[in-house]
């Protein structure tokens, strides 16, 4: 896939009739954004320094990266359609009620990252006011390009993706996690890991729910649980 650079208005998005015209090509636009990023991630971390790493809350940490992917994301989204705002983790741009809006996550699973082990993520979602447009996103160890928008089908890396065919839940591959909310989400978490270990196929974590998201919609997992997460961790991926 060739990703080119181009530049929208309203006018290009919107006939008078309010009818969406050209998502697919916005939406490959996007992944050219969220590749570049993801690049970005990957030649910093040969170079990570630790020490530079905030704790936001408890166990939920954020780095420098993580704010520098952020600024460039918002810089390179606001040229792509300079009529939106923003949602972002990190907080380095606002939403005023523009009729659109991007959620970005710069790095969705920070902790991953820190510790060099996979995956980690750029993920960017296009809302309307009322609804989702596109989405996507980069998982960085992998070099895959998850990408979706309104009326179309889902791909990675320009192949059309579909969930796997696993009905019975023996036989699932179940993605849980055990978020940062520990307190509040504690029972849930041992009630998952009651009910379900010994009852499916298997039961991973892999600290990137965009990433997770991603891995049902293309059948490398089949289902997914996970709670206390941010409309920059799924959007994207939804």
């Amino acid at each position: 896939m060739v990703f080119y650079k181009k530049s929208y208005t309203f006018d290009v998005l919107f006939n008078n009739k309010d009818e969406m015209l050209d998502l697919k090509q916005l939406t490959v636009e996007v992944c050219r954004i969220a590749t570049e990023a993801g690049h970005f991630l990957k030649e910093e971390r040969k170079n990570f320094r630790r020490e530079r790493v905030m704790e936001k809350h408890a166990h939920d940490y954020v780095s420098y990266v993580d704010k520098e992917s952020e600024v460039r994301l918002v810089k390179a989204l606001s040229a792509l359609l300079p009529e939106a705002g923003f949602i972002t983790e990190e907080g380095s741009a606002t939403y005023q009620d523009e009729p659109y809006c991007w959620v970005i996550d710069p790095l969705d699973g920070t902790t991953n990252y820190i510790h060099d082990e996979a995956p980690y993520c750029v993920c960017i979602a296009l809302r309307s006011r009322t609804e989702l447009l596109l989405g996507v996103v980069y998982e960085v160890c992998r070099n895959e390009c998850f990408y979706a928008w309104k009326g179309g089908k889902a791909f990675m890396n320009g192949e059309e993706i579909h969930v796997s065919d696993v009905r019975d839940i023996k036989n699932a591959f179940v993605f849980t996690e055990l978020p940062y909310n520990y307190d509040q989400y504690k029972p849930t978490a041992l009630h998952l890991i009651d009910n379900l270990y010994g009852a499916v196929g298997g039961i991973r974590m892999n600290g990137s729910a965009a990433a997770a998201i991603c891995y049902i919609a293309n059948g490398r997992f089949d289902a997914w649980a996970e709670a206390f997460i941010g409309k920059w961790d799924y959007s994207a991926a939804d």
